[in-house]
Formats: structure tokens, sequence, C-alpha cells
């Protein structure tokens, strides 16, 4: 194993582009060295070091929860909401950290909303506003036409969507393009399409809230098997309460934060 790496398998290691590692180089945070030729080059040991720190999930700051709905829940538009996640994509350095941030901040909505703090229409306006400057993030970023596909559906019965789109810009940043779902999915329509053999990875979302537990046992039996059976990839996600029995199924992982999708989609497609 070479003692130096250069920036573009830095870039490669991290999942990140190499002008996230030229950044990382010139502020001091990814220490490196100089070749005659002023090329960079990297001590693995620092790499990893570095790797360790960057996957360290922290604690959201409470104040930026707070500046996040009161931004959205105030008569702001798209555009507004859009460049607040690309804010936070530079200053984060990675859209599964943006993930987290944003999951935090749905997290303390849902509180607010059962705490009787927040009105539904209410709850509901900011949900949209957040919904559409999120599409504006994914549409941004570009994958090679040649890359692994992923179907990305909400569990039959779920209407939510947010946490999905979420785990998008996750799927796009790493590479894959994205089979849009959506909400409340058919799960007859999932293994059709899996059937059909143009994915290669399918991720079942389901929120907390959805408390179906048959319903949920017989999606991922169905899919699950059409999975095996056409040597597709399964990611169940969201926080649902699915069946324990589904870490039985070959080719399955289950993904509790933004932070294990980001590494597990790395190392499927690495």
């Amino acid at each position: 194993m070479d003692e130096f790496m250069t920036s573009a398998e830095v870039a490669r290691l991290l999942g990140v582009g190499p002008t996230s590692v030229k950044r990382w180089a010139d502020s001091g945070l990814l220490p490196c060295l100089r070749t005659p030729g002023r090329h960079r080059r990297f001590s693995r040991p620092e790499v990893e070091k570095f790797r360790l720190k960057q996957h360290e999930v922290q604690e959201p700051d409470p104040a930026q929860i707070d500046a996040w709905i009161k931004l959205i829940d105030s008569e702001c538009g798209p555009y507004e909401v859009h460049s607040a996640l690309l804010f936070d994509r530079s200053r984060l350095d990675a859209w599964w950290r943006v993930s987290e941030l944003v999951g935090a901040v749905l997290a303390e909505i849902g509180r607010r909303w059962e705490a009787g703090q927040m009105g539904i229409l209410q709850e509901h306006l900011a949900s949209e506003r957040l919904a559409r400057g999120l599409a504006r993030c994914t549409e941004s970023i570009a994958v090679p036409q040649n890359g692994p596909r992923a179907l990305l559906v909400g569990a039959e019965g779920d209407e939510h969507t947010l946490g999905l789109q979420l785990a998008e810009l996750v799927f796009r940043e790493r590479g894959w393009n994205v089979l849009w779902g959506g909400r409340s999915m058919p799960t007859t329509e999932v293994v059709g399409r899996i059937q059909h053999g143009d994915c290669d990875l399918v991720a079942v979302s389901a929120a907390a809230s959805f408390k179906d537990l048959s319903k949920l046992r017989d999606q991922v039996r169905a899919v699950g098997s059409a999975c095996q059976e056409h040597d597709v990839q399964l990611i169940l996600g969201g926080r649902a309460p699915w069946p324990e029995h589904a870490s039985d199924l070959p080719r399955f992982h289950r993904v509790n934060n933004f932070r294990e999708l980001h590494e597990l989609l790395g190392s499927l497609h690495g």
C-alpha cells in the first residue's frame, strides 16, 4: 500500500469531488505535501484520520434547527429554501450531512405538531416549501448516465416523502441515477419494476408514524423475494418498525441515518 495518495485517490476514498479535497488542503484541514511539480500528496494515515472525523454524526445545533423552521414557516419561496440548502452543503461539505440536519428539522416540526404548537395547515405549508427547495437541489446534481439505477419509493400506505427526497440527495451525490416512485407505492408495482430489470437497487422508506406491522411485513416479503430473484439490492429506511425477519434476506440493508446510507452506497458503487 502506497504511503501517499493523490488528490483523485483521496476524492474517491472520501466520496467527494476534487474541489472539496483542494479546499480542505488549502484551508489546512487536510494536511498535504507538494511534489517538485506542485502536485498535492496526502499521507494515508492523515487521510484516514480525516475520513473518520468527517463521518462522525454530530448532533445538529438547536439554533440551526430553529433557524430552518423559522425560514420554512415564513412566506419564503423555493429559491430561498434552495439557497439555504446550498449554503449548508457548502458549509458541511456533503449532502448526507445536510440531510441529517434537515431530518432533525423535520423531527422537531413533528414534535411541535404533536404538542399543538403547529397547526396542520402550518405544518403542511412548511413541508411543501421544503419539498420544493429540495427538488431544485436534486435536479442540479449531475449524475453519469451509465451509473447504477435506484428505485426510491414510499411504503404502501405511507404518504410521507420528505425523507425520500433527502435520501435522493445522497444517492445522486454518490453517482446513482434515481427512479422516483414517490409516496405510498403499491407493492405490486414495485415488484413489477424489479421484474422489468431496469434497477440495481430498491429503497423503501416508511415514517415512524406508520404502524401497520402486517402491511410492512407483507411488503418486505414480496419485495425482498423479487430482489433476491433478480439480484437487486434492497434498502429499508425511515423510522418505521420494519420486521426483524428482513435481516435474513440476501442483499438486504437497513439504514438508520444518512451517514449509513452514504457509506453503503459508496461500497455498492465503489
